[in-house]
């Protein structure tokens, strides 16, 4: 094979390949998968959950000691003392030390095993936040690609009412010509097919708003190709319905991850208020720390008397008052001790226990314990209020559910008894014992009936899918 067929294959493999990623046709379940995956909300809130899992290792590091090593080298220059000799002296001198130490908690009141227990509740209640917005993503996804499928529909609809009356048009032409309708006639039904193309412009434009829609909500780059399948659902009624919304609810309280939030949210609170009473107790503690140094001073190694003054008086006897003298020494100095000898000579260690009992600490610790009281009675009221607002969500989704299927049958009534009325209208019409108003209505009204069918099914749909979401059935079932 020669160069040219090489790039030539390539380019024919590259072409296909970007022809089958632009008419592409995203499903239900590919749109709730791609946004859980890119949602960039629930990227913070994944990043929310591994800061909590920071923080379990940081409450669990807690129960280990402390230990710490330390080290220094210092110069001092100009008039210093001597430390080996006592004297003031102009001198250059180096000092090294090191020391290593360590501190472990005995007890402090619980308030590292709260502190760990807090964690974990924080951990899981991060998780759970995951897990709400998850679902708030995949709800909103579903509403979304509802929403597309409606448009798709309902522009099929404004396609065939512009079909039908383009041809009641050149049939209403052959009709004037005939002499059979009035000039008027053709007038009013130029000035429909005017309205149904403006219908068609709109119904096209609201379809075009829902893609962008769901495809921002994707957070898709190249969105101006997006496009779903054609899935089709039926409106059947939802076992659900034939429960109790007070069944529904005992079984969203088991399910729902708002509740399972603010419960975890409650024993976080409690964990706050054991710590903060934690303070008002003793804290024992132990210690141990190990310390050497070095200097670069001259070391004393022997004494020799004073060359120039061997002698001092320090007395004299009272009998003969004779001198009582003593021999001056002077320290006979020498090389510092090497660097590592001076560590091993000099080394010390200090170990023991330090207990700490609170006292007075300008009521610091009462007013973080109050303070915590007052977190939890708010958490608790919370936690209620949360029941309430899913009770109330409940029962509103179930009403809601079985009002958009009574809608969505007698939006099915009425287009059954407006398409009868149409044919009715469209024989006189031919006939020419209507005129092209009262046809336009009925035609008019068909179509709004046809329309209103679409939007009670999908209205309903939706519905349902809230109730299974609160029922504890996942948006998109896995299969």
């Amino acid at each position: 094979m020669n160069i040219k067929n090489i790039v030539l294959a390539l380019f024919l493999i590259s072409f296909s390949i970007v022809s089958a990623q632009e008419n592409k046709k995203w499903t239900l379940q590919e749109c709730v998968n791609y946004a859980l995956e890119n949602n960039i909300s629930i990227k913070s809130s994944v990043l929310d959950t591994d800061l909590a899992e920071i923080e379990k290792k940081g409450a669990i590091g807690n129960f280990l000691p402390s230990a710490n090593a330390s080290s220094s080298h210092s110069w001092n220059i100009g008039l210093n003392q001597n430390i080996t000799t006592g004297l003031l002296e102009n001198q250059t001198t180096q000092f090294t030390s090191a020391g290593f130490n360590v501190g472990v908690d005995i007890y402090n009141g619980l308030t590292n095993q709260n502190r760990l227990r807090r964690a974990n509740l924080s951990r899981i209640a991060s998780q759970y936040q995951l897990t709400k917005m998850q679902e708030d993503i995949a709800l909103n996804v579903a509403n979304s690609f509802l929403q597309i499928l409606f448009n798709k529909e309902n522009l099929k609809v404004q396609k065939e009412q512009l079909a039908t009356n383009q041809k009641q048009l050149e049939r209403s032409e052959q009709l004037l010509d005939a002499g059979v309708i009035p000039r008027g006639d053709l007038l009013d039904m130029k000035a429909t097919v005017a309205s149904d193309e403006q219908r068609v412009i709109l119904a096209e434009n609201a379809l075009l708003i829902s893609k962008l829609s769901l495809a921002q909500l994707l957070q898709l780059e190249d969105f101006k190709t997006f496009d779903i399948i054609d899935q089709e659902y039926d409106v059947v009624q939802s076992p659900l319905l034939l429960q109790t919304p007070e069944s529904i609810y005992e079984k969203a309280k088991e399910n729902r991850t708002e509740l399972k939030i603010a419960k975890t949210n409650l024993e976080i609170a409690e964990r706050d208020l054991a710590m903060s009473r934690g303070a008002y107790q003793p804290r024992l503690q132990g210690f141990y720390s190990f310390s050497t140094r070095a200097t670069s001073l001259e070391r004393v190694t022997g004494i020799a008397l004073n060359p120039t003054n061997p002698t001092s008086v320090i007395g004299f006897v009272e009998d003969t008052s004779q001198n009582v003298v003593q021999p001056n020494f002077n320290p006979v100095l020498g090389r510092a001790l090497p660097i590592l000898d001076q560590f091993e000579n000099n080394k010390g260690q200090n170990f023991g226990f330090q207990l700490t009992i609170p006292i007075l600490n300008g009521f610091s610790v009462r007013t973080n314990v109050q303070r915590s009281k007052v977190a939890l009675e708010r958490s608790k009221i919370f936690y209620e209020q949360e029941e309430l607002t899913l009770e109330r969500n409940v029962f509103t989704a179930f009403t809601d559910a079985k009002g958009a299927l009574n809608a969505h049958e007698a939006a099915l009534t009425t287009l059954e008894a407006r398409e009868e009325s149409f044919l009715y209208a469209k024989e006189r019409f031919d006939v020419g014992l209507m005129n092209a108003f009262d046809f336009n209505q009925s035609q008019t009204l068909l179509a709004n009936a046809q329309s209103e069918v679409l939007r009670t099914k999908y209205d309903y749909i939706f519905r349902t899918k809230i109730l299974e979401f609160y029922f504890g059935i996942p948006i998109i079932q896995n299969k």
